[in-house]
């Protein structure tokens, strides 16, 4: 087994909702003006990310993780675990919810739930996030959603850049207009939206998925300090733990001049948010997405640069 750095082709997502920031500030060959998901490490059905370079290049991710499971510590998953986006929101994404595995498994053909969690990478000075409801019982919660009392039922909350907020399975939220952010979530596409301003995508209204929505919020929500995580001081040069779940990891990195850790995960995604530098003499800047493998050894990372790391 080749002890290489993996480094992946990102892939992009159209979206009613999505802006042209991830072309104009992030440099990315995106196909259009409306891009709003960059997909930097997949390797899902309706994305596989696929290495640039190196032995395993022109290979997909999904590819890999059944042929060459010691690249990632041999992780007992029928599927890479973990998917890393950056959304750049130019509109409101819906009001939605997603489900746990248990639900996930039986009622959407066998995938994932999706816990996910999101570091905010920028944002208005008026940003806000709907994070939570208001509905105290479940017969208070369909009557909200049903008669479309949405200012009675969801919680908007102020957000800056450099908030780190989690969302359990269950949780009712939306991203706002005008909030970047990298996202950190379970290997599933699985959204049930619950309101979607009445838009309209080619002439005819969004999917909606009430009923299945009703089934999976949490009655009554779980209090914001569940969600929004406090990132605290970051040390320089040390990986500073923002989260660590049952289904991920994830750190924030910030390096000034030299940086040096042991690679003793099972594998560790890293995507470049800031700056520039070289990783073992492997060039990387903003934009860049790749996976540092099983028994890489030291990591040696030179320059000045910000990143997100995770691992299961």
């Amino acid at each position: 087994m080749k002890k290489e750095i993996l480094r992946l082709q990102p892939v992009f997502k159209q979206m009613i909702w999505g802006g042209e920031r991830l072309g104009s500030e992030w440099h990315y060959a995106v196909p259009g003006e409306h891009t709003g998901e960059c997909w930097g490490i997949c390797a899902h059905e309706h994305g596989d990310s696929i290495v640039t370079e190196g032995t395993y290049r022109g290979k997909a991710l999904s590819q890999l993780w059944k042929e060459e499971p010691e690249l990632f510590g041999n992780v007992d998953s029928d599927r890479f675990p973990l998917l890393i986006k950056i959304i750049d929101a130019k509109a409101d994404l819906s009001i939605q919810v997603h489900p746990n595995d248990a639900y996930a498994k039986v009622h959407e053909n066998g995938s994932l739930g999706k816990t996910e969690c999101w570091y905010i990478l920028d944002a208005p000075e008026d940003g806000s996030l709907v994070i939570g409801h208001n509905a105290q019982t479940k017969d208070e919660l369909e009557d909200m959603i049903k008669n479309g009392r949405w200012n009675d039922f969801i919680q908007e909350v102020p957000v800056k850049k450099g908030d780190f907020i989690q969302i359990e399975p269950g949780t009712v939220h939306a991203i706002k207009g005008g909030i970047l952010l990298l996202e950190t979530q379970q290997n599933s596409d699985i959204t049930y939206r619950v309101y979607d301003y009445d838009r309209l995508s080619n002439g005819k209204p969004r999917e909606l998925h009430v009923e299945k929505s009703l089934d999976v919020i949490t009655v009554p929500a779980r209090p914001l300090s569940d969600c929004i995580v406090s990132v605290g001081e970051i040390v320089k040069n040390q990986l500073h733990l923002l989260m660590d779940c049952n289904c991920y990891k994830v750190w924030k990195l910030e390096v000034d001049r030299i940086c040096q850790f042991n690679q003793i995960w099972p594998f560790l995604n890293m995507s470049i948010i800031s700056g520039e530098g070289k990783i073992n003499g492997f060039s990387v800047k903003k934009g860049d997405h790749f996976i540092i493998p099983y028994k890489f050894g030291d990591v040696v990372i030179e320059g000045t640069l910000e990143a997100i790391v995770s691992t299961v």
